[in-house]
Formats: structure tokens, sequence, C-alpha cells
């Protein structure tokens, strides 16, 4: 009777292991199926994605180039403006003070002759940091002094 518990045992056993390696060939042909479709769909996003960084690396030199472009422009226009300056920055002053020596003169000439119309004295004036002060200000000065 040992015997036949034992073979007993053993079918079941079998049995049990019969089934796992069943369900683990299940799983396997799964996995094996799961696995192929993955690589039928990975295979075309692979090659857009390849496509993909071809295009932004094109595109990448194209703004290199025109990096490299603008950062010329810049040079030439700074030499440009410094040529520019150069040339004709100093007789651009001088006209310019030129112009103002002429309407300072004219200016006093026309004061002064105004002056002398209306008062029989010249009228001294006071200069206050680049400012000229009239007389009758000066003159409410020297009262509070």
């Amino acid at each position: 009777m040992a015997g036949i518990l034992v073979a007993v045992f053993w079918a079941i056993l079998v049995s049990f292991l019969a089934v796992a390696l069943v369900r683990l060939a299940q799983t396997l042909k799964a996995t094996t199926k799961l696995v192929a479709d993955v690589t039928e769909q990975a295979v075309p996003l692979l090659a857009d994605a390849s496509a993909t960084v071809r295009s932004a690396q094109s595109q990448l030199d194209r703004v290199d180039a025109i990096a490299s472009d603008v950062q010329e422009v810049t040079s030439n226009a700074s030499a440009l403006s410094t040529t520019v300056a150069s040339t004709f920055g100093g007789p651009l002053v001088k006209v310019a003070a030129f112009g103002y020596g002429v309407r300072q003169a004219l200016g006093r000439r026309t004061r002064d002759e105004d002056d002398r119309r209306t008062t029989a004295k010249p009228s001294r004036r006071t200069v206050i940091v680049g400012r000229a002060v009239p007389p009758a200000r000066r003159a409410r000065r020297r009262r509070k002094d």
C-alpha cells in the first residue's frame, strides 16, 4: 500500500508540475508575441526619431550659419560707426561749437544794446555755475546781507 501512496503522490506532483509548465509555456508565448509587437511598432518609431534628429541637426547648422553672419554684420557695423564717428565727429563738434559761439556773441550783442538803451551804465552779471543771475535778484541778495 505504501507503494500505491507513493505512486499517487508522484502522479499528483507530476500533474501539478505539468499544469505549471503549461502555464509557463502560455506566459512565454504571450511574452514572445508582446516582444514581437513592440519590435514591429518600435522600428518605425526609431526611423521617425532618426529623421527628426537629422532635421534638427540641419536646422541647427542653419542657425549656426545665421549666428556667424550676424556676428560678422555686427563687427562690420561697429567698424562703420567708428569710422563715421572719427570722420564726421570732429568737424561736427567744431561746427556745433562755432554755431554756439555765434549765438552767444549775437545774444550778448543784442543784450548789451538793450541794456545801453534802457540804462545809462552797463549792468554787471554774476555767474553761478554757468548761469547768469539777473540784476534784480542780485540786488535782493545784497539787501539780505
